[in-house]
Order: structure tokens, then sequence, then C-alpha cells
């Protein structure tokens, strides 16, 4: 897994749904009033402050004054990450579905969390309570750290990684996803694609031997870079860092200019089953 620098929308388009990382010229640069809202302090029980597409902040301390500040930021981002991949990649334009809006002021590297939330280990991207069905994870990424790079590790393609797994994966019974669904356990009702997807996610993140084993390749994204991939498909470990804005959008895969380049697909391919 390689970054690239997309220098016109086709080849950026052909980068990101080939499974790779474009990075990008310039970046996303923080007001002066915004500089001090790089405080750790402004966590208050998660490892990101979140903004929701409805403009709902989650996690943040501060004053009234603070939380507007980083709403505004946050929004403003959310703005640049939009028109950035409507810029690449412009086919997509109509079809992105924004979701949340991600500031991480803390250090990755130390942090004390269970295997699961672990973002140090080799993963691709799942949500288990707000299921895709099939839709694509992409995501905008920006190091707003004055001068420290962020560190990750990509591993090896998707396709290969879920060949190894796969075969000792099931999907949930029909009957417990509605039931899911029904107590407000997951905003919608589970597809087979997500709970294979979310299988690969936790099996990757609990395998002590495949985080020590597998292949790897070191990314480093220095400060005021602007980066993005699928998160669904680039096994992907966040290791060292601080300072980072997100943006999370879904796309239909019927939007691609390669719709077979999906893990839906991929993932159908390899069951001979439809997913969702």
């Amino acid at each position: 897994m390689v970054c690239v620098w997309a220098p016109d929308a086709r080849s950026a388009t052909a980068a990101l749904e080939g499974g790779r990382i474009v990075m990008l010229p310039g970046g996303f640069a923080l007001h002066p009033q915004e500089l001090a809202l790089r405080d750790p302090a402004l966590l208050s029980g998660a490892k990101n402050i979140s903004l929701s597409p409805d403009r709902r902040l989650k996690h943040a301390a501060g004053s009234a004054a603070v939380r507007m500040r980083l709403k505004t930021m946050m929004a403003r981002f959310a703005a640049f990450a939009r028109d950035t991949v409507e810029a690449i990649a412009p086919h997509y334009r109509g079809a992105l579905v924004k979701g949340r809006t991600s500031f991480r002021p803390a250090e990755i590297e130390g942090r004390a969390v269970s295997p699961l939330k672990d973002d140090t280990r080799l993963h691709v991207d799942a949500f288990p309570a707000n299921p895709t069905r099939g839709k694509r994870i992409l995501r905008v990424f920006a190091n707003v750290h004055s001068h420290a790079p962020r560190h990750w590790t990509t591993g090896e393609p998707f396709a290969d990684m879920a060949a190894r797994f796969l075969p000792d994966l099931t999907p949930n019974p029909p009957i417990l996803n509605a039931l899911y669904a029904a107590v407000g356990a997951t905003t919608g009702r589970r597809s087979p694609y997500d709970d294979l997807m979310l299988g690969l996610h936790d099996t990757l993140k609990r395998d002590p031997d495949y985080q020590a084993q597998c292949p790897k390749r070191p990314q480093t994204f220095a400060a005021g870079t602007v980066w993005i991939c699928y998160t669904d498909v680039v096994l992907h470990a966040a290791l060292k860092g601080q300072h980072a804005l997100e943006q999370t959008f879904l796309l239909p895969v019927e939007a691609m200019a390669e719709p077979d380049r999906s893990p839906l697909r991929i993932l159908e391919r390899m069951t001979g089953r439809r997913l969702v």
C-alpha cells in the first residue's frame, strides 16, 4: 500500500478506488484564533471530539465560547473536505453522504485502550452501531500539528487479508440483526456485509500474531498534509501523532467509477452470494 500524489481527477479516482492513499498538495491551515484549540484538555471522555452532520458537538470540554470555536473550525474542515473530494473525484458530486467530523487533539502513542479500540493495530473500518449496507467509507485527514508528522502503518491488499480470515466468519442470523435495529442498538438493520466487515475489523485487531507478522509499510504525513483514502479497504494503523482532523463520507458503490473494486463486490465474489 503506497501513497500517491494525484496530478488530476482521473488518476486520483483510480488511485482511491485501487486502494491507495491519495496525498494532496497544499493543506488545511488553522486560523490564528483556532490554534489554542489544539489542547488535549478539551477532550471529554473519548479519543476524539466529534461533530455530527446536524452540528451536534460531542466529547468537548471548555466554555460555550470554546465549544462554538470548535464547531466553527470543524464545520469549516467538513466543507473543505467535501470540496476537496469533489474536486479530485467530480463524478462523486451529489452522491457523497456526509458523516461525522472528528478532531483528535491528543497524542495517539501510549494511549491505554482495549484491543478493539486500539487504532495502532492494523484494521479496516467498520461501524458496529451504524451499518453502511455496502456503502464505501471515504475519509479525508489533515495533520494540523504545528511541526510534528503523523505516523501510520498500512498493510497488505484487502483481498489478500480477506482470503485469510473470511472462511472463519459467519454473518449473524437475520432475526438477530432485526432485533438489534428494533431495540436501537444499531441505526438500521445490519446486512451480511456489515457483519463480515465488522468480523474482519475485530479479528484483525484481536490477532497478535497477524499484527506482528503481517506485511507492513510505514507512512508519514508531514505537518500540514491532507490525505484521502477508503478506510474500508486500506488496512491502516495510526501509530503516533497529535492534532488531526478527519471527515467521513459514505458513498454508494454504484457511484464509483469501478464498483467491482469495492469491498462489497470483493466479498460477494469470495462468498458467492449477495451480501446486501
